[in-house]
């Protein structure tokens, strides 16, 4: 890491989570098509492959949903020589870079049970980015990066220690 960057965001885990995804689904079908299979005779097979394709449909847009979450943010400095930008990695590998001066709220939401945290991001434009779970980060980093911010921090509303979900 340069001298000039400083890491506001890291991601426990940085990686797209394709082949475990693309296994279940292979399975899952694999598995509805033996049934189907077995289940041919005198019976319509429209139950075994409506409930397999929501299922391909869901995991299908579970995947573009998780890879637009955030795996990484860095304050950088612009590079004609101007002010700091604030540099996003996905979790697809899309990055991109915004004004500091633009991030409208930092929600930093404290799991209850394991040492994580999971960030809320929105820009003035009434973007918001998720953040996949990482270490906690500190605030006050934030709130120097972002000044114009709402830069805040909570417990998560469950998994509480010793009271069932």
């Amino acid at each position: 890491m340069a001298v000039s960057e400083d890491l506001l965001w890291d991601a426990e885990d940085k990686s797209t989570r394709i082949v475990p995804r693309l296994r279940r689904m292979a399975v899952i079908a694999g598995c509805l098509g033996i049934l189907g299979l077995v289940l041919w005779v005198d019976s319509d097979l429209r139950w075994a492959v409506c409930p397999a394709a929501a299922y391909v449909l869901v995991e299908v847009a579970h995947w573009a949903w998780d890879r637009r979450r955030l795996v990484e943010a860095r304050i950088v400095v612009g590079e004609s020589g101007g002010g700091a930008r604030l540099r996003l990695r996905h979790a697809g590998g899309r990055i991109t870079e915004h004004d500091p001066h633009q991030v409208a709220r930092v929600l930093i939401i404290h799991d209850n049970v394991v040492a994580t945290a999971k960030l809320r991001l929105r820009l003035r434009r009434k973007r918001l980015f998720f953040g996949r779970p990482g270490r906690s980060p500190l605030l006050t980093t934030w709130r120097e990066t972002c000044p114009r911010a709402a830069a805040n921090d909570r417990n998560a509303w469950w998994g509480m220690p010793g009271i069932p979900d």
